[in-house]
């Protein structure tokens, strides 16, 4: 089914307000003493650099007290940009304070879902490679993969492993979809494109991989199904190295190992296998790939994967009321010219979090009127530089008591000159 567009997409958004209201009541009903009975608690705001500030958020939640470490970024100030922090190759994952200090970032979070293990499939090694479709610094590092094979919660009705936060070139924030479009042509034949570095392909398909890849095997690109991540992998696999628009090797198992800037390999599983079979070395091929945007044709600057939470500032239909986690988030407002980071505490005290539709609801009273959730529990790291400081400081507590290498976040980068 298509997604609707425009104004459409919207209302097929929007839910009642009665679940919200409800939401709302739990959530800020009981709110700790001297706080608004409609506001989290928000306490100073800290500079931390040019349009940049950070402060935490307590918040009165219906399964106990949650804190949470909020930093707003103004994108009208020229002195800001966000961009995509990530370690050099998708199929890999540092801290976020290691990719923010390595980036000179002034602050970050962490960012999407991604491959964090592989016990269904037993000898295959995580990629520890992201859900979703990454762009950085305008240039698209992969595309998302099948639904049936997304690590994370349940996702809302109505969205998929698409679903993007990101800021265009105009330097406004946006959630959209990105959709890849690819072909790879040789002289018999024009077939289409499944995927682009991505952790798992779909069944039957031709997907490629290039050097944003990394070193990681292949070989869980052919595991799991469109949907069911659990099932076997594939034995009808074959693979070709292509270089210069010429194959120029072949192998019948998915490999590992760096590829050479330039090249691109081609993986094939099920019927894509047998049409990878047809070449032979020096034989042409060119492969063509873009990410295309449902909403905008104004192109990403950077974009990370996730899934909405809150849209024209109405939760999504469908969210989670009843499970409790600590969970980290991004919003926007003011046209997409401030945006929100924010990562709750996973300290004892603070650990039952909140729930998805807590998320939207906090977000929506902190000023977002769109909001995007990305990786949580052990994952949900928000860094920040204090002011003067040559490198970030972890603001929050990882909840599993160190930062947890993660494949890619959202940086904010400020100059005061």
């Amino acid at each position: 089914m298509g997604r609707p567009r425009g104004g459409g997409r919207r209302r097929a958004a929007r839910t009642t307000l009665t679940c919200a209201a409800l939401v709302g009541a739990s959530l800020f009903g009981a709110a700790p003493a001297g706080a608004s009975p409609s506001q989290p608690r928000q306490g100073p705001a800290v500079r931390v650099a040019a349009g940049v500030e950070y402060r935490t958020v307590d918040i009165a939640a219906a399964h106990g007290p949650a804190r949470a470490h909020l930093v707003t970024v103004d994108l009208r100030d020229p002195r800001t940009r966000l961009d995509l922090l990530h370690p050099g190759a998708v199929g890999a994952r540092a801290a976020v304070s290691q990719l923010a200090d390595g980036a000179g970032a002034v602050a970050g979070v962490n960012g999407d879902f991604f491959n964090i293990s592989e016990t269904q499939h037993p000898g295959v090694e995580a990629t520890g490679a992201p859900v979703g479709p990454a762009v950085a610094g305008g240039h698209r590092l992969k595309a998302a993969v099948p639904d049936g094979q997304r690590f994370g919660p349940a996702l809302p009705p109505g969205t998929d492993t698409r679903e993007v936060l990101g800021v265009g070139l105009d330097r406004r924030a946006r959630l959209d979809r990105l959709t890849l479009r690819g072909t790879v042509r040789t002289e018999q034949d024009r077939l289409p494109l499944g995927g682009l570095n991505q952790y798992a392909l779909p069944v039957g398909s031709v997907g490629a991989f290039t050097s944003d890849w990394g070193t990681v095997s292949r070989l869980r690109s052919v595991c799991g199904t469109d949907t069911d991540r659990a099932a076997p992998c594939s034995t009808d696999t074959h693979e070709v190295t292509v270089r210069a628009g010429r194959v120029v090797g072949a192998a019948d198992t998915p490999g590992a190992g760096p590829i050479d800037a330039g090249d691109t390999v081609l993986v094939g599983r099920e019927s894509g296998a047998q049409e990878l079979r047809k070449l032979s070395p020096g034989d042409r091929v060119v492969v063509r790939h873009r990410l295309v945007a449902a909403d905008s044709l104004i192109p990403f600057r950077f974009a990370v994967g996730g899934y909405p939470v809150l849209r024209d500032g109405r939760p999504l239909d469908g969210l989670d009321p009843l499970t409790s986690a600590v969970r980290t988030a991004a919003g926007f407002s003011d046209a997409g010219h401030r945006l929100y980071l924010l990562a709750l505490d996973g300290s004892p005290e603070f650990r039952t979090g909140l729930t998805i539709a807590e998320v939207a609801a906090v977000m929506r009273a902190l000023g977002a009127r769109d909001a995007f959730s990305l990786d949580g529990g052990g994952s949900s790291t928000l860094v920040a530089r204090e002011p003067g400081a040559p490198a970030v400081t972890v603001r929050n507590h990882p909840s599993g008591g160190v930062e947890r290498p993660v494949p890619n976040g959202i940086g904010v980068f400020a100059h005061d000159g």
